[in-house]
């Protein structure tokens, strides 16, 4: 089968491989990027056991880089640029020529030649914003002030690399022609294919969109973003030899444009998803493990460069502007890694020439290195923030701008968690903002994200389900966690992740199966909701009310159905037609039926000796035992656990008796 299928049986077990590598990144806490990346490693080369085809993955691989650029295009705002410019722009600049400069002159130490320690320089500057989102996400940074800078920062740093990998096939000259030349040729092409697509692309793209939307065919619009995507793309090559990547982050900035950008978005994140998985795989075949044990030292000054150098370059330029001090830990904490940007510079240069597979095994180590270290890094915000303020001279030199913003989260207590904000948690927080119930709300669409920020309804960016948020919903001060969204393997993981950190709050969730119902209700939620179940529960209550049973009774029997899960099963037909009978013998009398539970004082006593009535004023009118009816139990009838025991009497004598004598 390998020889008949190669193509398939490399996609499978890179697939596989991606699989248990990201699996076991996220049970040691580190971003699956890393766990990708240790995948390639094994089917690469330079390991034992199966070796994938290199240059089948790597074409596969394109597609994650065409999705990926293409993904940073559709959330690029200039808008979000500009208003953090004052720290974002010169910060990155400052930072990205420094880290630069450093970088190559520690190559020209190691004795590389001048392209490729360019190329290496150039290289590592630029942070992944995959990691940086996640990990201001993780942390509850990324609706603050200090997130918006480190993105903007890395969104400046983005549009710099994406112009180094227009001019970087002019350190590789041909014929006879000058570097000079040959990079203002290629910057010429570049910015007629930039005119082109922001005043062209940007008025027919949309426009296109919106026709075949009104065809009404999923596939079809499914089918037109796969083609602006990859057609902008491979035409930029072959028509205005720049990259496949800038090529495909213009279709996105282009398509941004449109109403239908979110939708887009969603639909393109399966792609960019698989097919991304794909391009760090393939990144990883090329680490050779050899190389660089042999190479341990250069490749520990440049993890430390990249990891301690670019945190404190960042941190320091930070602390010059007029920013809080936590803006710049932040930053510093955000940007000390590398990641899918430099991946593609270091591709380029892997291409042209300009660096061998050992010098690009440097990059790649520093790269994965840098990624695993990066969680702890945003863990060391506080601490040094405590360090620096036992120090008040120099604390008030670095913050003469003022301490941080509060957070509302950060001091939130007694409120509701709501995950979602769709159709149902809109209403839940329109009804809690009515009865002036703090509440915090988890979403990961940014359009609802500043609907609830415009409302100054606190909100954390993010999925709940995907990543460590939750613990910045301050679970054990909240009164109740909602889980609104239909997704049950999503909900499965909130309430396992929720039910782990407080074990004592109410869980109250939406399900969409009835099989579904049993799992939640099995991983620990207080309450499951079955919206088409619910239905036909409000008919049946609706029912019995409409023949004239008591609405009391009626509302206890609907609300022990939803405890039993659902289960309209009757439990024998003697039972019912003996409450039947009693009902009736009440003459519209409304009787509360209770149980009595081994926690219940009642057990053992009689009915004298209870003297319910003198304690409460409600009367105990009848009592089931195993399928039979006493009516008018006599003064001596002694209680067993077990029992349902029939009272009249007003709600508030009821209630007491409830709690009195009937314990859940």
């Amino acid at each position: 089968m390998h020889h008949e299928l190669p193509l398939l049986v490399n996609i499978g077990v890179a697939l596989a491989a991606a699989l248990v590598g990201g699996f076991i990144a996220r049970k040691a806490g580190l971003p699956t990027i890393v766990g990708y990346l240790l995948a390639g490693v094994a089917i690469g080369p330079f390991t034992p056991g199966f070796v994938g085809d290199i240059e089948s993955i790597s074409q596969l691989a394109e597609l994650g880089v065409i999705f990926l650029m293409f993904g940073v295009g559709l959330h690029f705002s200039l808008r979000d640029l500009w208003r953090v410019r004052d720290l974002a722009i010169p910060g990155a600049l400052i930072q990205s020529t420094l880290s630069t400069v450093l970088a190559f002159g520690l190559t020209r130490l190691w004795g590389w030649p001048v392209a490729a320690g360019l190329v290496r320089g150039l290289a590592i500057p630029v942070a992944s914003t995959v990691v940086l989102i996640r990990g201001l996400m993780d942390n509850g940074h990324l609706e603050t002030r200090h997130g918006q800078v480190a993105l903007g920062w890395t969104v400046f740093e983005d549009l710099i690399t994406v112009l180094i990998l227009v001019i970087l096939p002019a350190l590789a000259p041909s014929g006879d022609q000058a570097v000079w030349q040959t990079a203002g040729w290629a910057v010429i092409k570049a910015g007629a294919f930039v005119g082109i697509m922001l005043f062209i692309g940007a008025r027919l793209v949309p426009r296109l969109l919106e026709s075949v939307v009104h065809t009404r065919s999923r596939e079809l619009f499914i089918l037109i973003m796969l083609v602006i995507s990859l057609g902008t793309a491979l035409g930029s090559a072959a028509l205005f030899q720049v990259s496949l990547a800038l090529g495909a982050f213009l279709a996105g900035v282009v398509v941004s444009e449109s109403p239908l950008s979110h939708q887009v978005s969603a639909d393109v994140l399966p792609f960019r998803e698989a097919f991304a998985v794909l391009f760090f795989v393939s990144v990883g075949m090329l680490v050779d493990p050899a190389y660089l044990w042999q190479n341990a030292g250069q490749v520990l000054a440049l993890t430390a460069l990249i990891v301690v150098g670019k945190a404190l370059m960042a941190s320091l330029v930070g602390f010059i502007f007029p920013h809080p001090a936590r803006t710049a830990l932040v930053v510093g904490a955000g940007l000390s890694q590398i990641g899918e940007f430099s991946f593609i510079v270091g591709q380029a240069g892997l291409a042209l020439g300009l660096l061998d597979r050992s010098q690009y095994s440097l990059i790649l180590a520093g790269a994965l290195l840098s990624i695993t270290i990066n969680p702890f890094m945003f863990r060391l915000i506080q601490p040094i923030e405590g360090l620096l303020k036992r120090k008040p001279r120099l604390w008030n030199r670095l913050n003469h701008h003022g301490d941080h913003a509060v957070a509302p989260t950060e001091t939130l207590s007694g409120h509701v968690v709501i995950v979602g904000y769709g159709r149902v948690g809109h209403h839940i927080v329109d009804v809690l903002n009515v009865l002036h119930v703090p509440q915090l709300v988890i979403e990961d669409d940014p359009v609802r994200v500043d609907t609830l920020r415009k409302q100054q309804v606190p909100v954390l960016f993010g999925d709940a389900a995907n990543s460590e948020i939750l613990g910045y919903a301050r679970l054990k001060q909240a009164r109740t966690l909602v889980v609104t969204v239909p997704d049950e393997p999503s909900t499965g993981m909130i309430v396992a992740a929720a039910r782990e950190m407080a074990p004592k709050l109410p869980l109250v969730v939406r399900a969409s199966t009835e099989e579904g119902v049993l799992q939640l209700g099995g991983l620990g939620a207080t309450d499951v909701i079955h919206p088409e179940l619910e239905g036909g529960l409000e008919i049946v209550r609706h029912t019995l009310m409409h023949l004239g049973y008591p609405v009391g009774q009626v509302q206890r029997y609907t609300d022990i159905v939803r405890r039993d899960q659902y289960d309209f099963d009757v439990n024998t037909v003697e039972e019912h037609r003996m409450l039947l009978r009693l009902i009736e013998a009440a003459e519209g009398i409304e009787v509360t039926w209770l149980t009595i539970t081994e926690a219940s004082p009642l057990v053992g006593q009689s009915l004298a000796e209870a003297n319910i009535r003198a304690h409460t004023e409600a009367s105990v009118v009848a009592i089931i035992r195993d399928g039979q009816l006493t009516a008018n139990p006599k003064s001596v009838s002694v209680f067993h656990a077990g029992d349902l025991v029939g009272l009249i009497g007003d709600e508030e004598q009821v209630s007491l008796a409830e709690r009195l004598y009937f314990p859940a």
